[in-house]
């Protein structure tokens, strides 16, 4: 089986509805204001587009959290556009800006790159504590249950007492079967555990939530590669994903994150919540377009159908809007 149509948007889906458009602006719109408005302030009073403005222009997306290097390949973008069209003028410039801001995150693009699997598809979640991540998962497996899918949840953060009580929650909540074992427990042990029952019980999809302490910390990433190669003894070619929960109202310091969490394990695709609660939401821009890593989910606000696949023409859109 595949991953599922929720994973991404396929040519056959309706677009998006006028309500789920409203939701989608609504959670990004402190990120609109304060992307919208340095923008227009870089611009104001100005027609042409020279090199002052675009001096204005980088200052406003590197305020914005999109990352020095994206704003840098952005900015030389609109140069080499500006080079070869002769003349630009600044009404011209948010159109211009939005075009090369779609054409960056193509390059990032995952919708090619979900994979075939004969059996259970395994999700493997990382990701620091307070980002979100129990949350995140919690919601993904209900939008699977919803669609039919079998699911069973590993707990294996079994350093925090919380995290494990947390997931019950959710996987009541999401009809979906959780695997356990006592607080202290070998993660690893727990993910062999989840796979085997997922196995025997013919699951569709198999999510394993991971301990989350500090990203700087060398045991945990260690841990991390041990929970993969535990998973693979049972399913030769799991993981077949992990995915990275990133927090978009921290900033820089989900650059950070990420940094630590792709060098230690192959991390190929992200989620980035909280968007609703911060003006910085550039970092999706930014640390796709870094990382070379596919944004997949964005979390915009606390409800479940608030867990969004990322459309990243949608999005920037949105932004501009």
């Amino acid at each position: 089986m595949a991953l599922f149509d929720i994973f991404k948007k396929k040519k056959t889906q309706p677009e998006t509805s006028p309500e789920e458009a409203s939701s989608l602006s609504a959670g990004l719109q402190k990120t609109k204001e304060g992307f919208m408005g340095k923008l227009s302030r870089a611009v104001a009073g100005r027609s042409t587009v020279d090199a002052e403005v675009l001096d204005e222009l980088e200052e406003a997306l590197v305020a914005s959290d999109v990352g020095v290097d994206t704003t840098v390949e952005i900015i030389e973008r609109i140069e080499a556009r500006i080079k070869r069209d002769k003349y630009v003028n600044t009404s011209e410039l948010q159109g211009v800006l939005r075009d090369e801001i779609v054409a960056l995150l193509e390059q990032s693009s995952f919708e090619d790159d979900i994979k075939e699997v004969a059996g259970p598809y395994v999700l493997m979640v990382v990701g620091v504590n307070g980002v979100g991540k129990t949350t995140t998962i919690g919601k993904l497996a209900a939008k699977l249950t919803r669609l039919g899918k079998k699911v069973y949840i590993g707990a294996a953060d079994t350093f925090r007492a919380a995290a494990i009580d947390q997931l019950e929650v959710w996987a009541q909540r999401a009809g979906a079967v959780l695997v356990k074992q006592q607080m202290g427990s070998d993660p690893a042990s727990v993910a062999f555990d989840t796979l085997q029952s997922a196995v025997a019980g013919g699951a569709d999809v198999v999510i394993i939530d991971t301990a989350g302490r500090l990203h700087n910390k060398v045991g945990l990433m260690n841990e991390l590669s041990k929970i993969r190669s535990v998973m693979a003894k049972v399913i030769p070619d799991a993981p077949h994903e992990v995915m990275l929960v990133l927090d978009g109202s921290t900033g820089q310091n989900a650059f950070e994150q990420a940094k630590e969490f792709t060098a230690a394990t192959k991390v190929n695709s992200l989620a980035i919540t909280k968007l609703d609660g911060t003006a910085k939401g550039g970092v999706v821009i930014g640390i796709s377009h870094r990382f070379r890593v596919p944004v997949r989910w964005i979390g915009v606000g606390e409800g479940i159908d608030d867990l969004r696949v990322f459309d990243r023409r949608e999005f920037v859109e949105t932004l501009f809007s």
